[in-house]
């Protein structure tokens, strides 16, 4: 039976390295990323939601509604996430925004953009409204609030690594991948991966 869906969060770990779905959702193995103290942080700070001057942040891009903590699905992109926020913009287009509990450091890293993207494919599915920017407040950064362009080809070479992630997790494959010193030190897996 093929697996049916998959999360932004599973993406974001493929990125991280594409072992983490083999081990996650081929052995089933869970990662307990629960120990890792800046995963804590962050979890927590989505829970309190300790956002100040939301409203400001939104009157500067142009929301004229926003829906929070929004669950959606895919049944065609066997996709399923929950997006912080769901902007509808006064121009007609919609977007995600989503808090991060770190620091702005002049760079929005390419896990952020796909999972941005991802949360883009799903609301122009589920709303029918299109997609061109998503947002991300950086919350150690006195809110930062950074607008991330999402194109085309973003959502393409999303497309493409949901079908990647389905082929080794239906096909049971085990991913070769480059040792990284730096990614596998800090692996939930290093102590079961074949290096």
């Amino acid at each position: 039976m093929d697996f049916q869906f998959i999360t932004p969060s599973e993406v974001i770990e493929y990125l991280f390295c594409p072992r983490f779905v083999y081990f996650m959702n081929v052995l089933k193995i869970n990662q307990h990323e629960h120990r890792r103290n800046l995963v804590n942080k962050g979890r927590n700070i989505h829970k309190l939601k300790l956002v100040h001057n939301k409203d400001y942040i939104r009157s500067r891009i142009g929301v004229n509604e926003k829906l929070a903590d929004v669950y959606l699905s895919s049944q065609q992109l066997r996709l399923v996430g929950k997006i912080d926020e769901v902007l509808f913009l006064n121009n007609g287009l919609a977007a995600p925004l989503d808090y991060k509990y770190s620091f702005w450091n002049n760079k929005v890293f390419k896990t952020h953009k796909m999972q941005q993207t991802l949360y883009s494919l799903l609301i122009e599915e589920n709303f029918g409204i299109s997609v061109e920017h998503a947002y991300i407040v950086y919350i150690r950064s006195k809110n930062h609030l950074q607008p991330i362009p999402v194109t085309d080809a973003m959502k393409h070479k999303a497309l493409d690594l949901l079908e990647t992630i389905f082929e080794i997790v239906n096909k049971g494959l085990f991913p070769n991948v480059k040792r990284n010193k730096r990614k596998c030190e800090d692996c939930t897996y290093r102590n079961i991966c074949v290096s």
